[in-house]
Parts: structure tokens; sequence; C-alpha cells
């Protein structure tokens, strides 16, 4: 039996073959706050510093068909933070994306069903995208009133082409699987009962390379990007903090807040982005 670790937002499961699950399951839809970036980064901490563990496959455990629905928006709203708490969050969550991206891990997201914005980026950083054939993805922050943090969008393009990459986030597309796939932003779309069977599958196939090679390989393509990403963080965080203090985009994410909780002023945990 595969051995299983409990997390408040994440579960760990070691999978024999040198690869583990990390498993995502914060209800209802996995918005990531603070705390869940932080988890995020000690879970790589922990599975890079495991000598037996070679590979891992980001998939969701949660009762609806969502991989993440992105950053919690209470982070971002800025009348329910402050700029200290909203630097902290920026920094911690870019600067485990950047990690993630050169990780010496073999990285495979398995997507059900939705995966905008943070999730969407969250899969960009993995080595392989496996999706079901009903779901969605994309960077859609423009849609929500705030632009798309520049490293993201970067990323999109180094994965997908910049004239592509113009389209989709300027107009805030959310791609339907096959559509995904054609333009690269995914690599196979799968049933819904076979996608962990497709993820392990190109698991083991990646671990068929030597590591050292592969890991080499993947850091001289990537380090560039990744350490600019890293460092662009912190000057990022300072500028978005007065975006997010405008009038306008407090009124546009006050009114998401308000839609995604029913009507009710303080928000319910739906939050996205």
């Amino acid at each position: 039996m595969a051995a299983q670790q409990e997390g408040q937002f994440l579960r760990i499961e070691r999978r024999p073959g040198g690869y583990a699950l990390v498993v995502l399951c914060r209800e209802p839809v996995n918005t990531m706050n603070l705390a869940y970036w932080r988890q995020l980064t000690e879970t790589l901490d922990e599975l890079e510093g495991d000598p037996e563990v070679r590979g891992i496959i980001f998939c969701s455990g949660l009762r609806r068909d969502v991989f993440t629905a992105g950053n919690d928006i209470n982070e971002l709203y800025a009348p329910l933070t402050s700029r200290e708490r909203y630097r902290e969050f920026w920094l911690v969550s870019n600067r485990f994306l950047a990690r993630l991206y050169t990780s010496p891990l073999v990285t495979v997201a398995a997507i059900r069903g939705a995966c905008p914005a943070g999730g969407c980026c969250l899969a960009m950083c993995c080595d392989y995208r496996v999706m079901t054939e009903a779901g969605s993805i994309g960077l859609n922050e423009v849609a929500l009133g705030i632009s798309v943090p520049k490293m993201w969008a970067g990323l999109m393009a180094r994965i997908i082409g910049i004239g592509p990459a113009e389209r989709l986030l300027q107009f805030a597309v959310m791609l339907q699987p096959e559509a995904a796939k054609e333009v690269g932003l995914i690599d196979d779309v799968a049933p819904k009962e076979g996608l962990l069977a497709a993820a392990e599958e190109a698991m083991a196939q990646m671990l068929v390379s030597p590591d050292f090679s592969r890991a080499e390989t993947k850091l001289n393509l990537r380090g560039d990007y990744a350490q600019q990403w890293a460092a662009y963080a912190e000057p990022e965080a300072e500028g978005a903090w007065e975006m997010l203090c405008s009038p306008a985009v407090v009124g546009q994410l006050g009114a998401v807040l308000e839609r995604l909780s029913g009507g009710k002023k303080k928000a319910s945990g739906h939050s996205r982005l």
C-alpha cells in the first residue's frame, strides 16, 4: 500500500516506481491562500529531499471536477488584506512556482476539470500536462479586472508562442481540452476515469531517462527564466499592490467576491484567480 501523509490542504501518496502523488484537497475548489502556497513549498522541500522520489504528479482530490480554481481573492482584495500580507503571499507563491519550474524531479499535472489562473500557472510549471475530456484551462485574470502577472504571461508565451499567448491572455480565453492540446498548452487528453493512469504512464516514460542528465537539461532550458521570475517577485509585489488598491480594481474584485459569496459581504472561500 502506498505511504500516505495527511496535511491541511495537501496529501502525499508515495507510489512504487519512484514517484509521489501530491493530492490537492482544499474543499470546495482548492483556492490557494498563503497557507496553501507555504504547504506546497514544504511539500516540494520534502519530496526533493527524499532520494526515493524521482517525480511528482499533482492531482485534485476534490469532490467536484476542479484542479485548482487559483489564488484566493481574499489575498488580493485590498480591503481584506494589507501591503505586508500581500507582499508575503506574492513572494511565497511566485518563488514556489519559479522553483517548481526548474525542479530536478519529473513533474506532471493531472488536470481534472476547471483549471483557471493560478491553477493554470501551477500546471504550466510542470513538465507534462494531461487533462480530462471536460474542463477548461487558461489565465483569465483580465476578465476579473486585473492584469496577468508578467512572468505568468511570459511562461505561457514560452510554452505556446507569443502570438497565441497574446490572444488568449488579452481576451481571458479559457480553452477546452482539445483546443488546449492543439495549441500546446497541455500534452494529452484522457477520459476522467483514465486520467491518473495516463499521468502515471507519462511519468513512467519520463523516468526512463537518467535523472542527472534530464535535470541538467531542464535547468539549462529554464534556469535563466526561473531566476528572473524569483527576482522579479518582490518589485512586482510592490507595483501590484498599488494596482490592487486602485478604486477600479477594488470595485471589480469586490463585485467578484460578492457574487462568489452569494451576495454576502464576507467572502466564502470560493474566490479564485
